[in-house]
């Protein structure tokens, strides 16, 4: 699948979020529980998030994923306590969308890991997924996630 890669210059995004580590095979569980956890804490405090959820991967250790959970937020807030402000730094990133299952975005990061040194780039080794349509309203065919590279 030829991927479309965009490369924009952003600025730091307010998050609130939730930082832990989990295997790859638990993600589905620990994803929806953070994700409730932090849209209860939302509501409320009376905020609404300011853009799709998303996944921030610190490491690509499947077995031991360090990863940050969460939304963005129009701007920073205090966070309770396992729930904490964040933020996705500002700086040049690069971006393509998958379009399709979950389980088959390597092709994206692939496409991406060979973009970014071939345009002079180096990547940060964090990447972001946002996740643009609810899975459990769409068909995984369907389903759309952003993947984000910060740059060096």
């Amino acid at each position: 699948m030829p991927y479309q890669i965009t490369l924009e210059e952003k600025t730091a995004q307010p998050t609130i979020a939730i930082r832990t580590r989990a295997a790859v095979e638990n993600l589905p569980q620990v994803l929806g529980k953070a994700f409730g956890d932090i849209m209860n804490y939302l509501t409320e405090i009376g905020v609404q998030p300011a853009g799709a959820p998303y996944v921030g991967y610190f490491n690509m250790d499947m077995q031991d994923l360090d990863i940050e959970i969460g939304f963005p937020v129009a701007q920073a807030i205090a966070g309770k306590d396992h729930i904490q402000a964040s933020e996705i730094p500002a700086g040049k990133q690069v971006s393509c969308l998958h379009t399709g299952p979950y389980n088959k975005v390597d092709s994206a990061y692939n496409a991406m890991m060979e973009w970014v040194p071939a345009n002079g780039y180096t990547a940060t080794g964090v990447s972001y997924e946002f996740y643009l349509n609810d899975p459990e309203q769409t068909p995984e065919s369907e389903l759309l996630t952003k993947i984000v590279f910060p740059l060096k």
